[in-house]
């Protein structure tokens, strides 16, 4: 389907406004965006990975789901859907439901590179029917911006302070989209809050509407954990991407799909500088660590282009 940009914008919300999620937050942008390519008729389960999103979108007895919603614990978002998904197919067999239902979790980075790490496995190997997205905010944001397996090299978090001994996190950020895609799944994508989301929710519409199971990485920035201007967002997601940190993908039925590849591609201090987690990187005597930073990022964005290519 054709994007239209007036016709996505006008079709019904799925995330009431009046929730509680910081202002700049990407969350709720990449939700929105993701769950304006249902089907107006398709209804849908929403599961919600314990995180930033769901304490702060639901408040019992109030929530800002439109569809059904399962708050799920940080460890079972990818089982549950796995049982609600299955027991949809089972009554639909039995002629007992006659409606349309998708079924889409959302999780943090924290529930899904960490904790809910098998459960999403499980579900991927088993390749339910289902959407797993998540929203890579690159920290345990809602308990105090603790260091993640999806924190990049050399942030400042709370549990990986700068410091006079210490430059932020040692370790490079886990490839998750990749680890998935090894899965051998229908449908993996990675993309980002860039222009008019297009290419986001173009992805998510292929996602929900693949049969079997699909992911999608979401970077979405954290204001608070990532140290910028609410007003920012948009520029820090398309420098991510046009300096190649964050590239946008594919890999459908296993055939690795770049959909971007800048034509002129920045230095990564252009998306680095942006964000006060960072900041240390520019002293002069931090100089070598921004090289290294660099060559990380080369290396990841070759490896992409070479699996792209086959």
């Amino acid at each position: 389907m054709a994007f239209n940009f007036k016709e996505v914008m006008n079709k019904p919300e799925r995330l009431a406004p009046g929730h509680r999620m910081c202002a700049g937050c990407g969350a709720t942008i990449a939700v929105r965006t993701v769950l304006r390519a249902l089907k107006p008729e398709d209804k849908a389960v929403i599961g919600n990975a314990t995180g930033c999103l769901e304490v702060s979108s639901f408040m019992y007895p109030y929530t800002a789901w439109e569809d059904s919603y399962i708050h799920n614990t940080f460890e079972n978002a990818g089982a549950t859907l796995s049982g609600v998904e299955t027991a949809y197919h089972a009554l639909k067999k039995r002629g007992k439901l006659s409606e349309n239902y998708k079924f889409i979790t959302f999780g943090g980075d924290g529930g899904t590179y960490d904790i809910g790490l098998q459960s999403l496995s499980g579900a991927m190997e088993r390749n339910h029917d289902l959407v797993y997205v998540c929203y890579d905010n690159g920290a345990y944001m809602n308990t105090g911006i603790q260091r993640s397996s999806a924190t990049p090299m050399y942030a400042d978090t709370t549990t990986t302070p700068v410091g006079s001994h210490s430059n932020g996190k040692m370790q490079n950020r886990k490839d998750l989209a990749a680890i998935i895609a090894n899965h051998n799944i229908p449908y993996v994508a990675q993309s980002t809050l860039i222009g008019t989301m297009k290419d986001l929710y173009e992805k998510s519409e292929k996602a929900i509407y693949t049969p079997g199971a699909a992911f999608l990485n979401v970077m979405a920035p954290c204001p608070r954990g990532w140290r910028y201007d609410t007003p920012d967002i948009m520029n820090i997601c398309k420098l991510a991407v046009e300096t190649c940190y964050w590239p946008l993908f594919e890999v459908v039925e296993g055939k690795w799909i770049l959909n971007y590849e800048p034509k002129k591609k920045l230095p990564i201090e252009d998306f680095l500088k942006t964000q006060g987690r960072f900041k240390h990187l520019f002293k002069p005597e931090n100089e070598q660590l921004l090289v290294q930073y660099q060559e990380e990022v080369d290396r990841r964005w070759e490896e992409l282009l070479f699996k792209c290519s086959r």
